[in-house]
């Protein structure tokens, strides 16, 4: 008797132990911080603000693949989208606990931001959450679901008056590499699939049923009253072995840039209407080259709706501008890169200058004469990144803070209004400093 007694106890103990590692648990989030690999454990509990009128995770129903919001119908897009946003990018784990979530909207409704960007499809290939795509149920894409109920988040989101985009990560797919690589680029000397200095495999931008299966996902995004498809990696590989890549499709004579234009104009064709934007190296505001990846800016603001430029001044080398840690003077870095993206811009309008702009650019062509209805909507550092001891490796709220009147300062004027989009703080960790943000009005 006192053996069974002692074992029902251990038991209890036991799965009280076990329960207590399960509600506990952190979770390790793996994100790309737009071409910056980061890994980091993140508290789901780990409130990001408590003050003001709040959310509760009671009333964010979200958690529970069992809940009867799972069977939240598509939503409707926001009725009246700000024309200014003001976002933070969130992966799928934190768009998927309840928790997490919970204090993003009190975060939202206490603060000037406006808007989320939510991963869809990230770096790994793996979607977030499952979809009615052939396609990608095949692909094994769905290995790694992280948000059960998709519409039951759009509906809190909007509820809240939230505008919600989906961030696809475009060519580099290490999932769907693996399922056809007879798409993917290769290694001239072995022959296997190739992969960059990350070990992350990549898809040849030139092959159309890739294409086609990356606005599959996009599709699907909007039918469930998503408000904007922000797609992300839209270039060819810039880091490893470069010279070592052989491709299915791409014939190696086409240029980069006319590729990856190509490939802007097949989504503006898919998403006639919809609102779309695009992520672009930093840097394409300033080169009058592809970067050796294919991305130019003019092409992209033929066809998004906003252009997003990552002007993240940890990532600008030394010797940008004369400084020797550029991540160290962010408004300086941001504004120049700003002025000379909106230069280009303004630049489509008149032929003159515009053919000027793009001279450098072989297989460049632009509807030149008109300046583009797009407006430039950068991605801003909210995150540690350099050698330790190095200025500008800890940001802080104050350099935040110079971020942002930098963008105000280039874009938000009485010439330029009408090309600013606003502005999204990039975390990998989603972790924000409040303290760099204004109080809502």
């Amino acid at each position: 008797m006192k053996f069974l007694l002692f074992a029902l106890a251990f038991i209890i103990l036991f799965g009280g132990i076990f329960l207590f590692m399960r509600t506990s648990a952190t979770t390790v989030i793996l994100s790309p911080a737009n071409d910056v690999l980061g890994a980091t454990e993140v508290p789901l509990s780990n409130p990001l603000v408590a003050t003001g009128t709040t959310t509760s995770a009671a009333t964010f129903a979200v958690a529970n693949p069992a809940s009867s919001h799972c069977d939240v119908p598509a939503q409707p897009q926001l009725a009246n989208p700000p024309n200014v946003v003001k976002a933070i990018y969130l992966t799928g784990w934190s768009a998927g606990s309840a928790a997490k979530m919970m204090s993003v909207i009190n975060l939202i409704k206490s603060t000037e931001l406006n808007a989320v960007v939510i991963d869809i499809k990230d770096y790994s290939g793996y979607v977030s959450y499952a979809m009615d795509i052939p396609g990608v149920e095949a692909s094994g894409a769905e290995g790694q679901i992280h948000i059960a109920c998709m519409n039951g988040v759009l509906k809190e989101l909007h509820d809240n008056g939230i505008y919600v985009i989906g961030r696809i990560t475009d060519f580099q797919d290490p999932v769907l590499a693996k399922a056809h690589p007879e798409w993917a680029m290769h290694n001239k000397t072995t022959g296997a699939v190739w992969t960059d200095k990350s070990g992350l495999s990549w898809m040849d931008p030139a092959e159309q049923p890739v294409r086609d299966y990356i606005a599959s996902i996009a599709k699907d995004a909007f039918s469930r009253g998503f408000d904007e498809v922000n797609f992300d990696y839209v270039r060819f590989a810039s880091d490893g072995s470069i010279g070592n890549i052989t491709y299915p499709a791409w014939d190696g004579k086409t240029p980069m840039a006319s590729v990856i234009a190509s490939y802007f104009a097949f989504l503006r064709q898919s998403f006639a209407g919809e609102r779309i934007s695009a992520d672009l190296f930093g840097l394409s505001t300033v080169n009058n080259d592809d970067l050796g990846i294919g991305q130019v800016i003019q092409s992209a603001y033929e066809n998004f709706d906003y252009v997003s430029p990552m002007v993240y001044p940890s990532h600008y080398a030394t010797g940008f501008l004369g400084y020797k840690y550029p991540a160290a003077y962010p408004y300086q870095v941001i504004a120049y890169s700003l002025q000379h993206g909106l230069a280009k811009l303004l630049a489509m309008g008149t032929p003159a200058n515009a053919s000027s702009t793009v001279s450098s650019l072989r297989g460049a062509s632009f509807d030149l004469g008109r300046i583009p209805s797009t407006k430039l909507r950068p991605w801003l550092q909210d995150f540690n990144l350099g050698p330790a001891g190095a200025p500008g490796t800890v940001y802080t709220a104050s350099m935040v803070e110079q971020e942002k009147q930098a963008v105000y300062d280039t874009l938000n004027t009485a010439t330029s209004s009408a090309y600013y989009g606003g502005w999204m703080l990039w975390d990998a960790a989603n972790n924000y400093t409040i303290g760099a943000l204004d109080p809502k009005n």
